[in-house]
């Protein structure tokens, strides 16, 4: 069984920064994509971030390009979520997944991944 564990969130003003981790357990975590994921209230849950199994791969939504960075250390079972210039937008809670397939691709949505942490709430303040 796989236990996803997310730390780092709480409450910041505009502009500020937040690095999210995410620690995995299990000893397959270096074979399989992660993802991170946000959910607004009143809104569905979107992807923010992914980074591919090896990590040399990465992939973000358009509205968080050139402020969120993406990062594993496999050795550490982490995936990290850096987040710079953040924006009332970007209030959430955010949530760190596993895709299902080994050593595949990156992938955007939500049924591709199969175990999800219990989310961490990131706030930004005008």
């Amino acid at each position: 069984q796989v236990q996803l564990v997310e730390s780092g969130g709480g409450l910041v003003q505009a502009g500020g920064s937040l690095r999210l981790s995410c620690a995995a357990s299990g000893r397959t975590f270096s074979n399989y994509a992660m993802g991170w994921f946000r959910q607004a209230p009143g809104k569905e849950r979107e992807f923010v971030a992914g980074i591919s199994w090896s990590g040399r791969n990465t992939y973000y939504l358009d509205s968080v390009k050139g402020r969120f960075t993406i990062s594993r250390d496999n050795a550490k079972n982490t995936v990290y979520l850096q987040m710079n210039s953040l924006k009332p937008e970007d209030t959430a809670v955010y949530y760190c997944a596993r895709d299902t397939t080994a050593y595949g691709v990156v992938r955007r949505t939500e049924n591709e991944y199969d175990y999800w942490g219990q989310g961490t709430q990131v706030t930004v303040s005008s």
